[in-house]
């Protein structure tokens, strides 16, 4: 990474997905196309045209943390702290050997504990005898910064604790002020990523904006009809390079750069001529020092939506021009669906898995060509193919532009 002394690696990471509860099982499930699409089953879609979703239906706290779910810990805390214990397992990172005040937490959301929220008001409209909720308990619950603090709090982590509520984004943004906190020496080690549960709310959201796909997600094919809705927690230990080497950590990759942008054009469109998307892959190139033709895989925000895929794709050739038609491209939602907050996290997991492992994951369910949408998406098998730098992109309501970097360390 040039233009930097102080570099940020990957040493750890903790994935709860619809794939499975572990970085094992969501790595064999993305390089076998398989779908977690199915019919939701955490709240009543009757009255709804779409049913599917991608849900953690295996999820259990109790069983990963060794103990009851504590009554102050929303579902989205819950995925939070044990995507973040999986990551420092996998990090073999001894806390007690560590000074835990230069140790922070820089995690994402889209609606954080909504569940609770949802709770409340099924609770004030039914009335019902002996159900009464405790405003001091969902107060101190439903607020998004909970859900960093239920992190910190469980592993006794003492150093910057933020929540980045950036919508679809906020993975990658929590990924780029970790870096920042670290590059800035504010601390050695961060626990980033994201976590959000599946909502009734953002269902609804989406399905009156009429983005919801009604049975698969198909991004990238001329026949997507929309997103997924999905659900899950990604947690990266990203740790300063040096730091790191001093304790024999095993390092996957590390963090080249990032690029962060808006639109300042709509609150649910992005551009349409893909500007925005475009730039923030340009800044994270140029942090990174690298040029379009170095970078191997995209994995692409292609969230299945129309308008979204073919401005993406746009903003990929405007930013690689004629590198674009030798890049591989693939949307991992398309197997696990729209995690929202905690998407670009979990993908920035399988960025770093593609490269450790020299595989594409496939963009699955593409049947159809699209002529606006014409370059390699990886369709419906993996690829085996070296993989030195991958770009992560991810972008959000209001405009919120992301791309992360992830290296090869050489």
């Amino acid at each position: 990474m040039a233009g930097s002394k102080k570099r940020v690696v990957i040493t750890g990471m903790g994935v709860v997905s619809p794939l499975g509860g572990s970085l094992g099982e969501f790595w064999r499930g993305l390089v076998e196309g398989k779908s977690a699409a199915s019919a939701i089953e955490s709240f009543d879609t009757a009255s709804y045209r779409a049913k599917n979703g991608c849900e953690v239906k295996d999820f259990d706290f109790a069983r990963l943390a060794g103990c009851p779910v504590p009554p102050n810990m929303g579902r989205a805390s819950q995925m939070a702290v044990a995507a973040a214990g999986l990551a420092l397992a996998d990090a073999a990172l001894p806390l007690e050997e560590v000074d835990r005040t230069r140790v922070g937490v820089s995690l994402g959301t889209t609606c954080g504990e909504i569940q609770v929220l949802e709770r409340v008001a099924d609770n004030e409209v039914g009335h019902q005898a002996g159900c009464e909720i405790d405003p001091c308990w969902w107060l101190s619950v439903y607020p998004a910064c909970s859900i960093p603090a239920s992190v910190a709090h469980w592993f006794g982590l003492c150093g910057p604790n933020v929540m980045i509520p950036n919508a679809c984004a906020a993975g990658n943004y929590s990924i780029a002020y970790a870096c920042d906190l670290i590059k800035l020496g504010r601390a050695d080690i961060m626990l980033a990523g994201g976590a959000d549960p599946i909502s009734r709310v953002a269902f609804t959201g989406f399905a009156r904006l009429g983005s919801l796909a009604p049975e698969r997600c198909q991004p990238f094919d001329k026949n997507r009809r929309g997103i997924m809705i999905g659900e899950g927690a990604g947690v990266l230990v990203l740790e300063e390079l040096r730091h790191a080497r001093a304790r024999g950590a095993r390092i996957y990759a590390e963090i080249g750069g990032c690029g962060v942008t808006g639109d300042g054009y709509h609150m649910t469109a992005p551009r349409g001529d893909g500007e925005g998307i475009a730039r923030a892959m340009e800044l994270a190139l140029r942090e990174a020092g690298l040029a379009p033709r170095d970078v191997d895989y995209i994995n692409a925000h292609g969230t299945g939506t129309v308008v979204n895929d073919k401005v993406e794709t746009l903003a990929i050739k405007k930013t690689f021009g004629r590198w674009a038609q030798d890049l591989a491209i693939s949307s991992t939602k398309s197997m696990i669906g729209h995690t929202l907050g905690a998407a670009s996290a979990i993908e920035a997991a399988a960025c770093t898995l593609a490269i450790v492992n020299r595989e594409l994951p496939p963009t699955i369910n593409y049947e159809t060509p699209d002529p606006f949408c014409d370059l390699d998406y990886v369709p419906n098998v993996s690829r085996r193919r070296d993989i030195d730098v991958a770009l992560n992109n991810a972008v959000a309501f209001a405009g919120a532009n992301s791309c992360v970097v992830i290296e090869r360390v050489q």
